[in-house]
């Protein structure tokens, strides 16, 4: 009898992890979600936007940890306020600059949308606006991990 208990706790535990399943959650000033994309561990995000001087594209590329993002790159294509100017970079045939960051923690991500800017979310070939989602504010970009059963 304790064994058909101790194996039907089991089969839930394992069940419940099965059925677990991360969640990228952008949320506004206010707290409030904005929206909920499901994402598969190690999955890449990419935040795009327009550089605000150089008006070159400006892409930073983030790993999804269970506990939340990790930027582990960043491409540009010239070097500007905020760019990393001594970085050991890689560039590209077509002139993209790589940078190629040491594992960070993840960690929530802050971003300060503007429309000059222009701030595209890329999860999975999916582009989502983050201006338009954050109303011209700021948006907060968290790993989420739901659990089933």
């Amino acid at each position: 009898m304790i064994a058909l208990v101790v194996a039907g706790l089991a089969a839930l535990v394992l069940a419940g992890a099965a059925g677990s399943q991360q969640v990228l959650v952008v949320t506004d000033d206010e707290g409030e979600t904005v929206q909920s994309i499901p994402v598969e561990g190690n999955a890449t995000v990419i935040l795009e936007y327009t550089h605000s001087v150089e008006k070159t594209t400006v892409r930073d590329i983030y790993v999804v940890r269970e506990e939340g993002l990790a930027m582990t790159r960043m491409e540009f294509r010239s070097y500007g306020a905020g760019l990393p100017a001594r970085a050991d970079v890689e560039i590209t045939d077509d002139g993209t600059f790589i940078y190629e960051l040491p594992a960070d923690d993840p960690s929530p991500l802050h971003v300060a949308t503007g429309e000059i800017a222009g701030h595209e979310l890329i999860v999975d070939g999916d582009r989502y606006d983050l201006v338009d989602l954050a109303d011209g504010g700021t948006v907060t970009l968290t790993v989420e991990t739901t659990r089933g059963l």
